[in-house]
């Protein structure tokens, strides 16, 4: 930062020109459509989404800025320097000139377009860009050194941000192969050790909830409120489930979903919850079930609301180790969740803090004093 101030300061000490697009690049669509894709094309093909497919042909071989006219407005951009093949609604902004840095001119955009985009809404919705929105936008030109320099630092913090998410993709991986490892039993007998093999039914109960009305709901209570999905659709006084408690959902698209809540909790009907007992550890049921999800996903039933009966869980057969036993193994889960899940440690926090880290810096290396005329 003190390197681009002194730049700064010894380059342009009376302000930075603010120029629109229109007089600095090439602003046009592409000419191909969606149907044109294939998954093994050569060429990057860009459409209204933040995944790039892939075309056999392509349409240009230059360095652009990429900007979807519909979906994701003002929110998408893919920086490109090569060939690629552009939809007939996505835009391409190629600069003619030397005095922009492209991949400057993309960071700026990424920092500043949105917020542009959505002042031209006044009080309407925008839900696609004309190519006159993109002409009028004004970005800085500080001298090309400045923009050199800032690209360098940007893109650092970029590459930094990839390789912790490769980092965390690949504890995912190595969670899920301890995960697989540990929650897999041999059947005929118990290889590692004396495992029972029984029903849900027979050592536990499926509890259902009562639904509240959105009149009963508040924020400012106490208890997350549990109904057709594992994120809380709001808060209520009273709870009807302890802390700890494993639940499947039963009704609407999550439909079969494993969840658990680590504080007492209001289950609605939409919710089934897994009474306590003193044969399964909670936490190990909860990885169990998780585990072998799919096995209540595909017998939910699709006519109309999407619902799962209470049977498929209790004539679920769970293998059941000795609660020490339990116990390991939630030990050991329960660190690599925290390194690939918590959003107050591991990897996911690291991640969070860099990427605020890397709004702040973008936000102060993006801001210029204007020159005047």
């Amino acid at each position: 930062m003190s390197e681009i101030k002194k730049l700064i300061e010894r380059l342009c000490p009376d302000g930075v020109e603010y120029r629109k697009l229109v007089d600095l690049a090439e602003v046009g669509t592409g000419s191909s459509n969606k149907q044109d894709s294939t998954d093994d094309g050569k060429y990057p093909f860009f459409v209204r989404s933040k995944f790039v497919e892939r075309h056999n042909d392509y349409e240009y071989d230059e360095e652009a800025i990429i900007i979807p006219g519909e979906g994701g407005i003002g929110d998408i951009f893919h920086y490109i320097n090569g060939k690629y093949a552009l939809h007939q609604r996505v835009y391409r902004i190629h600069f003619i000139t030397n005095s922009v840095n492209a991949k400057f001119a993309y960071y700026y955009l990424r920092n500043s377009f949105k917020k542009y985009i959505l002042g031209k809404a006044v009080s309407a919705t925008v839900t696609s860009i004309r190519k006159p929105m993109i002409q009028n936008f004004e970005i800085p030109v500080p001298p090309i050194e400045v923009q050199s320099k800032i690209v360098e630092i940007l893109d650092n913090f970029t590459e930094l941000e990839i390789k912790l998410e490769a980092e965390l993709e690949a504890r995912r991986k190595q969670y899920e192969y301890y995960r697989n490892q540990l929650l897999t039993f041999d059947k005929v007998g118990g290889v590692r050790f004396d495992v029972k093999w029984m029903k849900m039914g027979e050592i536990t109960n499926v509890l259902r909830g009562r639904r509240l009305t959105k009149k009963e709901l508040s924020p400012d209570a106490d208890y997350p409120v549990y109904h057709g999905g594992i994120e809380p659709i709001g808060y209520y006084n009273q709870s009807n489930r302890p802390a700890n408690t494993v639940m499947v959902i039963n009704v609407g698209a999550s439909a079969g979903t494993v969840g658990y809540c680590n504080k007492p909790f209001w289950s609605s009907d939409g919710c089934y919850c897994i009474e306590k007992n003193d044969i399964v550890n909670d936490k190990y049921l909860y990885y169990l079930l998780s585990k072998n999800q799919i096995s209540f996903v595909s017998k939910v039933r699709h006519a109309g609301i999407p619902t799962l009966d209470s049977r498929a869980i209790s004539e679920y057969i769970i293998p059941i180790p000795p609660l020490e036993e339990q116990q390991r193994i939630v030990s050991i889960l329960d660190r690599f969740e925290a390194l690939t899940t918590d959003l107050q440690s591991g990897l996911p926090a690291e991640i969070e803090a860099r990427r605020k880290q890397y709004e702040y810096y973008r936000e102060q290396l993006l801001t210029f004093k204007r020159k005047t005329a």
